[in-house]
């Protein structure tokens, strides 16, 4: 980011200092590609939000559908989305063979992975209804902010990622896009597809960053010290949510403690110098029982006594272990 300081010039002009700034941007943009396996064109913008909003705001498509676990960002750009349920963790074959069947072009918003259960949503190839949907000519829209850098992008023709969930700086994020055909351009940078000078900082952080996530992944002792306490919290009365969902990651887990609310555990946390969540950041400051938990069907009364836990790319299992005895000395003790 310090190299990227110094070239000061806007990547877009046309004298020597700008071109040498639009060099080292497009590095960043293949190197983030590469590390990504992503072949198509990358927009980069000031993080997910705004990649989403542009997703969206410029897709050619007709209709627009949004999973009901989605981020609270996708709500906000598209409030007025077709939503598809997600039953118990799962994405229904029937639901998607419906969106496939309309002869209106779509754009269906199917997240990777949950930022507040780690349900796993979005397939690989040849996962049968999915594959005739985008075969229909629909659009696949999958937030990868949760697993860019962590898991291999599903395949998808629109993808949104940003660089502080992977160790990178906040405030730089990317659309990924297959076909730049798919999307209506509007302002002068990034191809036509974004306005506002590049911050060629955090592009050259970014890549930097996605490049490091590849080569050193999240402590596997720290994620086995976690998954250990599932028992535990059992014995207590509490509820490991993981256990009733579809397949998650193992870096993302929600988790009910019984009689303590998780506004009051977010607190608690807190003064002990733990940092959890209830439900994702963005909102997670209103202190309400969580969208996500209630749309998969968990009951109110377990929602409102959960909390995520997240492990990012530097916790230690030792971090893990400090909040295992916290949690279990609050739930005793509540």
């Amino acid at each position: 980011m310090e190299e990227g300081f110094r070239l000061w010039a806007n990547p877009s002009s046309p004298h020597a200092e700008g071109r040498k700034a639009r060099s080292a941007l497009e590095d960043a943009r293949e190197r983030i590609k590469a590390a990504l396996g992503w072949e198509g064109e990358l927009i980069f913008t000031s993080g997910a939000s705004e990649a989403l909003a542009i997703a969206f705001g410029r897709a050619k498509v007709e209709r627009r559908f949004a999973l009901s676990i989605e981020h609270d960002a996708v709500f906000r750009v598209a409030p007025d989305a077709e939503l598809i349920p997600v039953r118990d963790g799962w994405l229904s074959n029937d639901d998607l063979k419906l969106v496939a069947a309309d002869g209106r072009r779509a754009l269906l918003a199917i997240q990777h992975v949950n930022s507040e259960t780690g349900i796993t949503i979005a397939p690989a190839r040849g996962l049968g209804v999915f594959d005739r949907v985008r075969e229909r000519g629909h659009l696949v829209l999958s937030d990868c902010a949760q697993s860019a850098g962590k898991l291999a992008l599903p395949d998808c023709d629109l993808a949104v990622a940003s660089a502080h969930k992977f160790g990178g700086p906040v405030g730089i994020g990317a659309l990924l896009v297959r076909d730049f055909a798919d999307l209506e351009p509007e302002g002068g940078h990034e191809r036509g597809y974004r306005q506002g000078t590049e911050n060629l900082p955090g592009a050259l952080g970014m890549a930097v960053a996605i490049e490091c996530a590849s080569r050193a992944p999240i402590d596997a002792a720290a994620i086995a010290r976690l998954d250990e306490m599932a028992y535990e919290v059992r014995a207590t009365g509490g509820e490991w949510l993981a256990e009733f969902l579809a397949p998650s990651v193992p870096y993302i887990r929600a988790i009910a403690m019984p009689r303590l609310s998780g506004s009051a555990q977010v607190m608690r946390f807190d003064m002990a110098g733990i940092s959890v969540s209830q439900g994702s950041a963005c909102s997670s400051g209103t202190m309400k029982p969580s969208r996500v938990l209630e749309a998969i069907g968990v009951e109110r009364d377990v929602a409102e006594r959960t909390i995520r836990v997240s492990l990012g790319w530097n916790t230690t299992s030792e971090e893990v272990q400090r909040f295992c005895e916290v949690w279990l000395e609050m739930a005793r003790t509540s």
